[in-house]
């Protein structure tokens, strides 16, 4: 494995569970690279999401990067026996039938919580999908924190942070530099990656313009 670029581990992280994560990215022959987050608060990518054995890198990569990595799951994950596991791998509880929609209760967390990173995989589900769905995108910029762009390169074994931005509202733009940072990236099945590209993409009456009430779901488990 060659050098990591990763700065020097920051004091978030357990020392026992960073150098566990640096054992497993040994085994498995992966590099860590990048830089850790800037912002106490933010919304990271996690693409492309094609199999199961993205979330142990992707718990591995966040440990040696020493911040605490979230995901939203719904709120039944949460309950007696496993709830306590959930909440151990980052787990935070969402009510899919609230008033307010998805977007706007992890938009809430990130507004009132001094420290939190949510990581959201927008394809949803680890099936080829002709969008990503928007809810990542609107959950930052509701919240007015950094879209951080992860990614699992399978095919050069790299975890890695890059891009970062806050989203403008002009989606094409933003959308745009998004795609670009993608472009050379594999899942572990190529074939299964989902389209680059959201839905307020391609409307026309109401381009730019967040998801409806409810909003669009970020894709929790």
């Amino acid at each position: 494995m060659r050098p990591s670029t990763v700065a020097h581990p920051g004091p978030t992280t357990p020392w026992l569970l960073y150098w566990v994560a640096r054992a497993w990215m040994f085994v498995f022959r992966w590099d860590v690279e990048g830089e850790p987050p800037q912002h106490p608060k933010g919304v990271v990518i996690a693409a492309p999401h094609t199999t199961n054995w993205d979330l142990p890198h992707m718990l591995a990569a966040s440990f040696i990067f020493r911040f605490r990595i979230s995901w939203l799951g719904k709120d039944s994950l949460f309950r007696p026996p496993y709830g306590w596991l959930m909440r151990l791998l980052g787990g935070v509880p969402v009510d899919r039938s609230a008033a307010r929609g998805l977007v706007q209760q992890a938009s809430d967390m990130l507004v009132e919580a001094d420290q939190l990173m949510i990581a959201v995989p927008p394809s949803g589900t680890r099936s080829k999908r002709d969008a990503w769905k928007s809810g990542f995108y609107w959950i930052a910029h509701s919240a007015q924190v950094p879209v951080i762009c992860g990614y699992l390169d399978y095919g050069r074994r790299r975890a890695a942070l890059g891009y970062s931005f806050v989203p403008t509202g002009d989606v094409d733009a933003d959308m745009e530099k998004v795609r670009a940072f993608y472009r050379d990236v594999r899942g572990k099945f190529p074939a299964l990656e989902s389209t680059i590209r959201l839905k307020e993409e391609r409307m026309l009456p109401d381009h730019g313009q967040p998801p409806s009430e409810d909003g669009d779901d970020p894709g929790p488990a």
